[in-house]
């Protein structure tokens, strides 16, 4: 009966484990093609660091994104690393409001709605890859709407 239990378990992780390099494949297509539309080499959004600086270039047309993930980043790790957590729950916050304003802006820099960057936000992979494989067209990055 355990070697039962344990063939089960065993193809149990090995659908995981195809299902998720399924999904990264599909997120790494994606993001190489929201580069290439972009104008941006599309190897650059394999490299670590520097897909961060290309992003913050596609959707908001200067560094504000780029520092303030360094920024975010630096303040969790370091509020984990001195046993801080408030400071790493307050940093892992920030990031996720900043991860919400980068796709209302990415959306806008395609031309599309309000509406899909919410999806972008909720649903990232099914809205990531209908952005890079999709007919979006990049329109660049959008200026503060004046009222």
């Amino acid at each position: 009966m355990n070697n039962e239990l344990y063939a089960v378990l065993a193809g149990l992780g090995i659908f995981i484990f195809v299902f998720l390099l399924v999904v990264c494949i599909l997120l790494l297509v994606s993001n190489w093609k929201i580069f290439s539309k972009a104008g941006k080499p599309g190897w650059a959004s394999l490299i670590p660091f520097y897909n961060i600086y290309i992003m913050s270039d596609i959707a908001f047309g200067n560094l504000n994104y780029f520092i303030a993930v360094l920024i975010t980043g630096g303040v969790s790790f370091f509020g984990g690393f001195l046993d801080i957590s408030i400071l790493s729950n307050l940093a892992g916050l920030a990031s996720f409001v900043i991860y919400i304003i980068y796709c209302v802006k990415l959306s806008k820099a395609f031309g599309r709605s309000g509406g899909f960057a919410v999806g972008l936000v909720l649903l990232p992979l099914i809205f990531f890859p209908i952005l890079g494989l999709g007919s979006a067209e990049y329109v660049g990055p959008q200026e503060k709407e004046s009222v």
